[in-house]
């Protein structure tokens, strides 16, 4: 789907803002992917709107901003995170709630700060909500009382359902995703998610951008996640492939950040 305003051979020269995912993409654990940091700086240069999406349920924000700062990527202002909406999706769905959080202390912190009140893993009978994030401290215990207060009833929510976490030279660890259906599959429940590929995060970036969806393209690795989410809320979509692309859902395929420069018109 290339517009008939973008120039020959560059066709993403009349994208007005780009949305970009971060794990797998942008960077890989804590070092950022061959060209990305040059990209991104000739992107803000050429005066194109730049936001950040990444699923991570253990940082606000700000927290990612600070590290793509720290990694040189200093034009990163709009990031964003599940932990930026959950506990505004938790009280507009179900009012004030009790909430039993597996995950990290930043998630329990958004929650209550939304409003809602914290349940404690031995009171897990009181929880009316169970939400889910990566829990690099996960116990069997933690596990057991958030399965049993969601076969309870308690809804399961969950900030993403990515299955890996990618880390530098080809490693990952389990994602939120692998604690999330341990504990749906023995509830026998299905969990309700608030980041990718769900609309929210991307509308919210689309508001922060200050674009409408077909003057922005989402830049990512995830089919599922990035290229079915932007496609979702309308947006053009790129898949980031240095591999080669496992699918061709995509409207563009790249494989290096060199290309993605050449496709929006500025390499």
């Amino acid at each position: 789907m290339i517009r008939a305003s973008a120039v020959p051979g560059a066709p993403l020269s009349d994208v007005r803002g780009f949305v970009f995912d971060l794990d797998g993409c942008v960077w890989n654990g804590s070092v950022l992917n061959p060209g990305a940091g040059e990209t991104l700086a000739a992107l803000h240069r050429a005066g194109r709107g730049l936001a950040f999406l990444t699923n991570n349920s253990r940082a606000t924000g700000a927290d990612i901003r600070g590290r793509l700062h720290a990694l040189g990527v200093t034009v990163a202002e709009h990031v964003l995170t599940p932990l930026e909406i959950i506990g505004e999706v938790i009280g507009r769905r179900w009012g004030r709630s009790r909430v039993l959080v597996v995950g990290a202390a930043e998630l329990a912190d958004v929650i209550a700060r939304a409003g809602h009140e914290i349940v404690s893993v031995k009171d897990y009978r009181r929880a009316t909500v169970v939400a889910v994030g990566n829990d690099f401290d996960l116990t069997y215990e933690r596990l057991t009382a958030a399965s049993r207060a969601a076969a309870a009833g308690a809804p399961l929510v969950t900030p993403n359902l990515d299955p890996r976490l990618p880390l530098e030279g080809g490693e990952f660890l389990p994602g939120c995703g692998a604690i999330v259906e341990a504990v749906a599959v023995a509830a026998g429940v299905r969990p309700i998610v608030v980041g990718k590929p769900e609309p929210p995060l991307f509308r919210l970036a689309l508001e922060r951008l200050g674009v409408e969806p077909g003057a922005a393209a989402m830049v990512g690795d995830s089919v599922p996640s990035d290229i079915g989410g932007g496609r979702a809320v309308g947006m053009r979509t790129v898949l980031y492939a240095p591999h080669g692309p496992s699918a061709a859902d995509a409207d563009l395929v790249v494989r290096s950040f060199a290309e993605l420069a050449a496709a929006a018109g500025i390499g």
